[in-house]
């Protein structure tokens, strides 16, 4: 099947420039399918309050648990779902801290078949508006990026934790490209039809959904997680904005793990949640911890 969608859509872009773009995008906002809850996430779900939202036309699932001020945020990954961060959410709620996360469009419990940047960044709005700052941000891998896209709108976190994450928004459209084995005919066709069909009239799109992009407004401490063998997003991706975030920032190297176990592992829930809850000044200089 992969296959026959390269061919299809090489052929496309060089002979209908236009329906190239749209074709690919199509692709590039679906889910490859939908999590399922695990059972051992079972029990942690049940003790959330759900609510529903509308966003951009689709009903989403949104999760609460406890009802203090400045909750934790939770922003899942692209083809995964609130659930998979059971872990932190026990672990949070053990030390009384609220907890609110949601399930994307075409996620999870949500509707829908399709998502964007732009339905995560609408869905953060929201649960801002309605439960104020949050402490902190815990996110993985795509919801990463739109963690710092949240920043860059000027809704402030005290703590930002990334988990596997991507860098910028670029690299998405590289990395479905090469997956795909597409030519750069059609990776130039996605990228204007990303440009005009979710953002119209913004010149900066690119560099304003790159997390390496500084902002000085930006002061919360970083913490960031990476496994040397995630074969899903390279680590240099979290690299990358350690790098630009220098001294603010810390990074955590593990071995072993890989791009999902790491969100199940007990040493990187437990350090989440010591730097969530504490206020340390950011370590001086990415550190690497190795383990097998």
């Amino acid at each position: 099947m992969a296959s026959l969608l390269s061919t299809t859509l090489n052929i496309t872009s060089r002979l209908a420039p236009g329906l190239a773009g749209p074709r690919a995008f199509a692709l590039f906002v679906k889910p490859l399918g939908r999590a399922r809850l695990r059972p051992e996430e079972v029990e942690v779900m049940a003790r959330a309050e759900t609510g529903r939202m509308v966003v951009h036309g689709t009903a989403v699932t949104t999760y609460r648990w406890g009802d203090g001020d400045r909750p934790v945020l939770i922003v899942h990954g692209w083809s995964s779902r609130a659930s998979r961060f059971a872990g932190f959410v026990e672990a949070l709620r053990a030390q009384g801290r609220t907890v609110i996360a949601f399930d994307a469009p075409g996620h999870g419990e949500s509707d829908g078949q399709f998502s964007t940047i732009l339905d995560y960044r609408a869905i953060i709005g929201r649960l801002h508006a309605q439960h104020g700052d949050f402490s902190a941000v815990v996110a993985h891998s795509f919801g990463v990026v739109a963690t710092f896209s949240m920043l860059n709108d000027g809704i402030p976190a005290d703590r930002v934790i990334g988990i596997g994450g991507v860098a910028h928004f670029d690299y998405l459209v590289e990395r479905f490209r090469a997956g795909l084995n597409l030519g750069e005919g059609v990776g130039r066709a996605l990228r204007t039809h990303v440009e005009r069909r979710l953002f119209p009239g913004d010149p900066d799109i690119w560099q304003r959904l790159d997390a390496r992009r500084r902002l000085p407004g930006t002061r919360a401490p970083i913490l960031l997680f990476h496994d040397t063998e995630d074969d899903v997003i390279d680590p240099a991706q979290s690299r990358a904005i350690a790098a630009a975030y220098g001294p603010q920032a810390h990074l955590i190297e593990t071995t072993g793990l890989g791009h999902r176990r790491i969100l199940s592992d007990p040493d990187i829930i437990a350090t989440t949640v010591d730097f969530a809850l504490s206020e340390p000044e950011p370590e001086p200089a990415p550190a690497t911890v190795r383990r097998g």
